[in-house]
């Protein structure tokens, strides 16, 4: 039965950390306080995307969007709202000082967000089946069991274009129907959910806000490429998402839309999910499988690749989180739609994990060919703190940097290919002035370096003498032969590693060499890092013409570095300094400065 109103709470891992749950039950129990639990639906959702203001509460009909909610709040909410009909103002989102919020529409973050990847995501209780069937849940598969042939899977795929969102790009269609056509008894379908990149979370709130619609997917795949099982292969640090994809597996069963003779059909199709241990190299799809398989995640040497032989040795289809949600939408909307959103080169929508010196970091779905302006501040808002745009690192460790130049460039493939990033599966993080370029490479080199399997010689070898080079640069150690250096082990890296890992772990140096060699060179030639970042390149002292001794920095100060009289001048010990930057912190007038 319908009711008064819904009000939707934001269960995504980020909120859950803020007490969501709790926010939740709170919520809960006040309807019931307030006699109006059978007219009003406490729901908890997927991720809303906007993660800044999270913990999100919103309220249906009228859309009101609370925000940085806390379980102290849950109560007001309900007697103020609910009760007496007036929003409680101080918890809606200002629209930039205009007018509070009446609609989701009219918050800047959203209003060039286009979702089809995220289309459920805090709109439906991703633990309810129903709930997704009321949102045209399951008509894909119903339709391609009693309506198309799998030659006609395959063609709306080509008509789409979708390009697999993993990194690679490749013809999603191309992968189905190499499997498609091998003559084999045994085929799989497997869902690479090992989001390993660092600050990317696409794919795990993908699965934690609409897990039916990848298995959904994955059950389309099956049938059109003579499969009978899938695995989920996803990290075990994913608690939540594992949890709902338990949850959403069951129910399907239940429903008659997972297991033996789906919706009554001669077809029959089951997914099983195998945990990995967070391993980044088995994001690389030969090494994904052999971890299935119970082997170490190493890669394989390709070809065969895996749409040929693939876990088990058999023909296997393997797709990305986001991917595989793109495609019960292409199915009831056709391909034809797909294909007219996004550029020539690359259809439909991407999902970008916007994090790092940004205002507003959050989840965020755009068309292909959208601007990297464009995202950055008109969705974005911006730098935080007023700082300056530095650069802007796409695909994780395996991309590059992209500086102000280029913020105007639309975003697909073949763009970032040619500005020396790549698309990846998604990561986008911002970096400001403040932000070393050497240092952040060599953060990027080392998680690459950590991860990194050690089968093949040059990414294992390579990638350590890379790391090395840029932990003697940020130290003062460098020397000018090492820029060459690096552009040598790195290219030779990018030829003869074994798999995507070894092969794109120089793009970072590459890219960053090619926008901010000067950099480099401040960091070789004059032994400083203009950002002030790199602990043995820099060091602090006071302006005697801005100190007037208020002691609060000597207070603050764990080595007792700083010393003098109160009302007077103070001075910091260079050999007692450890260079923690709390007196920089601490000093109201502006009297420490960083040389």
């Amino acid at each position: 039965m319908p009711k008064r109103n819904y009000v939707l709470v934001c269960g995504g891992t980020g909120c859950e950390s803020s007490k969501a749950d709790q926010i939740f039950r709170n919520l809960k129990i006040a309807c019931t306080e307030q006699g109006i639990a059978d007219e009003v639906q406490v729901v908890k959702t997927g991720c809303f995307g906007f993660c800044e203001q999270g913990p999100i509460v919103k309220v249906l009909p009228e859309e009101t969007f609370y925000v940085k909610v806390t379980p102290e709040d849950a109560e007001e909410i309900i007697t103020e709202h609910l009760v007496k009909g007036r929003k409680v103002s101080r918890l809606e989102y200002d629209t930039k000082g205009s007018t509070k919020n009446a609609k989701v529409d009219d918050i800047q973050f959203y209003q060039k967000q286009f979702r089809i990847v995220l289309r459920n995501c805090g709109v439906i209780d991703p633990e309810n089946i129903d709930e997704y069937i009321a949102r045209d849940g399951y008509a894909a598969i119903e339709k391609v069991l009693f309506e198309m042939t799998p030659d006609d899977v395959i063609g709306e795929l080509k008509k789409a274009q979708l390009r697999g969102r993993g990194g690679a790009g490749f013809p999603t269609w191309l992968k189905w129907s190499f499997t498609k056509d091998v003559v084999e008894s045994e085929k799989y379908v497997v869902c690479n959910a090992d989001e390993g990149d660092p600050g990317a979370y696409m794919d795990r709130s993908t699965l934690e806000g609409d897990p039916h619609s990848i298995l959904e997917a994955m059950t389309i795949a099956g049938r059109t490429c003579g499969a009978s099982k899938g695995y989920i292969y996803i990290r075990a640090e994913y608690p939540l998402a594992i949890k709902r994809l338990k949850i959403a597996m069951q129910q399907a069963r239940e429903y008659g839309l997972l297991g033996e003779n789906i919706l009554g059909s001669d077809f029959s199709f089951d997914i099983e999910i195998r945990l990995g241990a967070g391993a980044f190299v088995c994001g690389e799809e030969t090494a994904l499988l052999a971890s299935i398989e119970g082997e170490r995640g190493m890669p394989r040497p390709r070809p065969p690749f895996p749409a040929v032989k693939g876990v088990w040795n058999k023909p296997t289809v393997i797709n990305n989180v986001e991917t595989w949600a793109n495609i019960p939408v292409i199915i009831l909307k056709g391909g034809d739609w797909f294909s007219k959103i996004g550029t020539e080169d690359s259809k439909g929508t991407k999902v970008f994990a916007l994090t790092g010196k940004i205002s507003n970091s959050g989840l965020v779905e755009v068309p292909m060919g959208t601007t990297l302006r464009e995202i950055i501040y008109d969705i974005g808002g911006g730098i935080a703190n007023g700082k300056k745009f530095k650069a802007v690192q796409t695909g994780g460790p395996s991309g590059g940097v992209i500086t102000a130049d280029y913020l105007d460039t639309p975003i697909d493939y073949g763009t970032l290919t040619s500005l020396g990033s790549m698309m990846g599966s998604g990561g986008m993080i911002i970096m400001d002035e403040d932000d070393c370029i050497v240092d952040v490479t060599k953060f990027y080199l080392g998680f690459s370096v950590e991860e990194s399997c050690g089968k093949c010689s040059p990414c294992r070898i390579g990638g350590r003498s890379l790391y090395n080079i840029l932990d003697r640069i940020t130290k003062g150690e460098g020397e000018m032969a090492d820029i060459g250096r690096m552009k040598e082990i790195g290219l030779a890296m990018k030829k003869a590693s074994l798999c995507g890992l070894g092969q794109t772990a120089p793009n970072p140096i590459l890219s960053t060499l090619n926008y901010f060699e000067d950099e480099y060179l401040a960091h070789i030639k004059d032994k400083r890092c203009p950002a002030g970042t790199c602990k043995e390149l820099i060091s602090f002292h006071i302006l005697a013409d801005k100190c007037i001794g208020c002691t609060a920095c000597a207070r603050k100060c764990p080595t007792g570095a700083i010393t003098g009289e109160r009302r007077k001048v103070h001075r910091i010990d260079p050999d007692l300094c450890i260079k923690c930057g709390v007196c920089l912190e601490t000093c109201k007038f502006d009297a420490v400065f960083v040389r």
